[in-house]
């Protein structure tokens, strides 16, 4: 029987997810070509970026397509934690969503009950989506499988932080993420990222998430990021952006190919 769209490549990506750290970039291009190019390089997930990028659904269901093409995760972060973006994403075939500025129990409720069908949640229910195959898998199969989306919550600011306990322990989600940079403007330091006292924060939710067993997540822009964050035990490292990723590669060609004659390259 045909399965869900990226139902067993989310099985997959969880195993990973277990026996050590994965890497994924946000993207925020409309290409499609784009994100065979993040596959190809050897990037586990992409987080299709709804909420700062220029995508609406009609492009964003290529995106994924071009994930899974090429087996990588498609994650859509949706613009916001509301009911029908959640289920667009998921009828699209998204992998998994990252619902952005989680920050009370009340909130992550309304988020599950919109991404998970009964008994687990009430989503919105059709068969005739992209996710079912159009209808071409069996229905009850649909429904249950679907339900294995990964959820994958922000918490960003002081509100979110402050309720993190709480959060926890509705539980029904994969990943608690880090904003850094929505973390530093709610401390009053925006921008900031590398500040002690962002840094502080994010140490104490990763500590306090561990201790229940939760996986963490957090955005990283250099290979010392990626290996400081490593080392405290997160998981889920989010690469940066897929046009910053572009144009550091192409300023570094720039740099050398018009370097002095005679100069190292």
């Amino acid at each position: 029987m045909q399965e869900p769209t990226n139902i067993s490549a989310v099985g997959s990506f969880r195993q990973r997810l277990a026996a050590g750290p994965v890497w994924g970039p946000f993207s925020k291009t409309c290409d499609a070509g784009m994100i065979e190019v993040l596959a190809l390089g050897g990037f586990d997930f992409v987080i299709l970026d709804m909420e700062h990028g220029p995508n609406g659904f009609e492009t964003v269901q290529h995106l994924i397509r071009a994930a899974e093409r090429r087996g990588m995760l498609p994650i859509v972060r949706v613009a916001q934690a509301a009911e029908q973006p959640i289920a667009k994403a998921l009828d699209l075939g998204a992998g998994g969503l990252q619902v952005p500025q989680i920050s009370d129990p009340g909130q992550l409720r309304r988020v599950l009950h919109a991404a998970r069908f009964a008994p687990r949640g009430e989503r919105g229910v059709c068969r005739y989506v992209r996710a079912a195959g159009y209808s071409a898998m069996p229905r009850q199969q649909y429904f249950v499988a679907a339900n294995e989306a990964l959820i994958v919550i922000q918490v960003e600011g002081q509100q979110g932080l402050a309720n993190l306990d709480a959060l926890l322990e509705v539980g029904g989600f994969d990943i608690v993420f880090i904003g850094p940079y929505d973390l530093s403007q709610s401390l009053g330091l925006v921008g900031q990222v590398e500040h002690p006292r962002v840094l502080a924060a994010m140490e104490e939710v990763v500590r306090r998430c561990q201790a229940r067993g939760v996986v963490t997540g957090t955005f990283v822009e250099s290979p010392a990021a990626s290996a400081r964050w490593r080392a405290a035990g997160v998981r889920y490292l989010s690469y940066a952006v897929d046009v910053g990723i572009l144009l550091e590669a192409a300023r570094a060609i720039v740099a050398q190919v018009r370097a002095p004659e005679g100069a190292p390259r």
